[in-house]
């Protein structure tokens, strides 16, 4: 397989990393936190190379990637709590976890009832969801291994696992702080770029 690089500025490159993920391949893009190996979020086969080139154990989920908490329907049943979160939070660094839709594969739940739901602050990802669709943004990198700030480090891990790199520069490089927002009261999962004080009163 050909690996391609472009950078997230390129008039061209939602198209090519829309070209990569219809194809079943996987693409790294950036985010506003850490660059995501991305992949058809309803392709199961495509779900399975992300673990294949991740090195991931199977049981751990992978975050699904949208445009928007409208689009948010095609993979997730979207509750007043998240209508809530996203008004002050969304886009930015946070993961809603959210009830699944029988559309979304079991490989992205783990076989759970919830999927994670991301809308970063990021003009390409954003881009991307709206003309694709769906799909993931794990990490780019390999299991246990430091997530890649760059695209240089997102090579060096995944190399020609993933056919096309999204370059937008160095990123933060914090992850997202995630948290359940399937109930009445936000549960706060993982403490990352939004601090976990933040959300008490929702």
């Amino acid at each position: 397989m050909n690996v391609e690089q472009v950078r997230a500025s390129d008039d061209d490159a939602v198209a090519r990393a829309t070209l990569a993920l219809d194809a079943g391949h996987l693409a790294v893009v950036p985010t506003d936190t850490l660059y995501g190996l991305a992949a058809d979020a309803l392709d199961e086969d495509a779900c399975l190379a992300v673990f294949r080139a991740k090195e991931r154990p199977p049981d751990q989920p992978l975050p699904v990637c949208v445009a928007d908490l409208e689009d948010a329907r095609h993979v997730a049943h979207v509750t007043p709590l998240a209508r809530r979160l996203a008004e002050r939070f969304l886009p930015g660094a946070v993961t809603l976890v959210l009830p699944a839709r029988d559309t979304v594969p079991d490989v992205v739940t783990a076989a759970g009832p919830t999927v994670a739901v991301r809308v970063p602050a990021n003009a390409f990802a954003r881009a991307l969801a709206a003309h694709f669709g769906p799909f993931t943004v794990t990490s780019a990198n390999v299991h246990k291994r430091p997530p890649a700030r760059t695209i240089d480090e997102a090579v060096a891990q995944l190399g020609d696992r993933v056919a096309l790199y999204v370059d937008d520069g160095p990123l933060p490089g914090t992850a997202s702080t995630m948290v359940d927002a399937t109930g009445a009261s936000v549960k706060v999962i993982r403490e990352g770029a939004v601090a976990a004080s933040t959300f008490e009163g929702f």
